[in-house]
């Protein structure tokens, strides 16, 4: 099942559950606020931070259960998607496709490298990615995302799996000048305001067949940046978990961004930073497509 956010009428994120055609085409959405929804929502929220916190794959089996009311769908034309929940913590894997590692001549870490982003630098889908007028060579980075559906601490791989309440898209935007700068450090080249797209929904594991066999697409203004495949993810999922989780907690609403392959701003001729005035799109196959306008955000380093 596929899980989304939206503004309400009060414009406060209210969760939904997307409808697709036959063929996977997104139609329609169950409005979860919808008063028709009362008898199966009981006393949780309507927001997907409280359905992951509980279980977002039964929330998906109670849900394709139900009899709801049509008077709580709505076309997904007539609503504005947003982001579709406000993680706590972002973690990152660097270095974690061997097709970008091949393009970069570097040799595969012996370990996952890993590094923290603030949740408040996550952005819904076409909300615009900010960069700062002092800050330069801005990438992309198309990824897939792993959502964090219970607390995992000092996990095993065999059980890491379990962990897993979604997968969804990020574009793991990132200031190059800076890492460099602070001789490879990424806080703060990850950690640009407005700079991490979340989205467009939340898919649950059930819904993902085989999640490293996904092709990942990046374009810039319909220009074809990155074309790779998750099936060269160097850790997988259930290494990345276990070895993050004797790190630091991981908590629901938690996501953990997988790297990214061949393709990035640096390697191509000429380079193809973000430039504000550009859009940027995002598309991984059963995921939907993520989609970005650049814009100039406010100075970084002042």
């Amino acid at each position: 099942m596929k899980f989304v956010s939206f503004a309400g009428p009060d414009g406060q994120a209210v969760a939904g559950v997307l409808l697709t055609s036959p063929a996977g085409e997104p139609l329609r959405v169950i409005d979860l606020s919808h008063p028709a929804c009362r008898t199966v929502m009981g006393a949780t929220p309507a927001r997907l931070e409280a359905l992951v916190a509980q279980g977002l794959s039964g929330w998906a089996h109670r849900l394709a259960g139900a009899i709801l009311d049509p008077a709580a769908v709505r076309p997904l034309a007539d609503v504005s998607l947003c982001l579709p929940l406000r993680p706590g913590k972002v973690v990152g894997a660097a270095f974690n496709f061997t097709d970008a590692l091949a393009e970069r001549g570097m040799a595969p870490p012996a370990e996952p490298v890993i590094f923290v982003r603030s949740g408040s630098t996550a952005i819904g889908p076409g909300a615009p990615i900010l960069i700062p007028p002092d800050v330069g060579h801005v990438g992309y980075e198309a990824e897939l995302a792993v959502v964090i559906g219970r607390r995992a601490l000092r996990v095993s791989r065999a059980q890491a799996m379990h962990c897993v309440a979604a997968y969804t898209i990020h574009n793991d935007v990132s200031a190059s000048d800076l890492i460099r700068n602070d001789a490879g450090n990424f806080v703060r080249g990850k950690n640009l305001p407005s700079s991490a797209p979340l989205g467009p929904w939340l898919a649950t594991p059930e819904a993902v067949p085989d999640p490293y066999a996904i092709r990942i697409r990046l374009s810039m203004d319909g220009r074809t940046l990155q074309d790779g495949s998750t099936a060269t993810m160097l850790f997988r999922i259930d290494e990345l978990i276990s070895f993050i989780s004797h790190r630091m907690p991981l908590d629901p609403g938690d996501v953990i961004a997988t790297g990214t392959p061949a393709g990035l701003a640096a390697s191509h001729t000429p380079p193809a930073w973000l430039v504000p005035g550009a859009t940027v799109s995002v598309t991984l196959d059963g995921l939907g497509t993520l989609t970005s306008p650049i814009r100039v955000g406010a100075p970084f380093l002042d």
